[in-house]
């Protein structure tokens, strides 16, 4: 038999188009992976970016009873979560006395910048622990709810 005849090319027909069908299928494989990776990755830093907000709204209200001593070692800066999510508001805050200014300010900034977001404080002499809550069912959990806790001496 000769090479390229009619009678060894009959065994091989659609063999080309087969090489094809797989390789646009492992091609096709290859791009969801990407996808799925690239979604993840957002997820990830969604979820991070929301993180570090609660982290450096904790630190500012650390901050501000730092700036209040007396009042934040006599409970006056402790407060609890909201009974129900609030939305972002731009109502004014009263002015005095400062801790109540503080509170407020606070309080609109973690929901504005978080989703759902709230917080609390709780104080016993010289320690004080600052929880912040915020819905991240955008970011990677399984749970919707976060929360980030800071412990820390005044």
């Amino acid at each position: 038999m000769i090479v390229g005849s009619p009678e060894s090319i009959k065994g091989h027909r659609g063999f080309a188009l087969i090489e094809a069908l797989v390789t646009a299928f492992v091609l096709a494989l290859g791009l969801m992976g990407l996808a799925a990776l690239q979604m993840t990755g957002t997820k990830s830093t969604y979820s991070a970016e929301k993180g570090s907000q609660a982290s450096m709204l904790a630190d500012e209200m650390i901050e501000r009873m730092r700036a209040n001593r007396t009042v934040a070692h006599n409970g006056g800066y402790d407060i609890g979560l909201d009974s129900t999510p609030r939305t972002c508001d731009q109502a004014p805050c009263p002015s005095t006395p400062i801790e109540n200014s503080d509170l407020c300010q606070w309080k609109q900034r973690l929901r504005c910048s978080l989703p759902s977001g709230d917080g609390a404080i709780g104080s016993s002499g010289n320690s004080v622990t600052v929880t912040i809550q915020w819905d991240d069912s955008l970011g990677l959990s399984e749970r919707s709810s976060q929360q980030f806790v800071s412990a820390t001496r005044l």
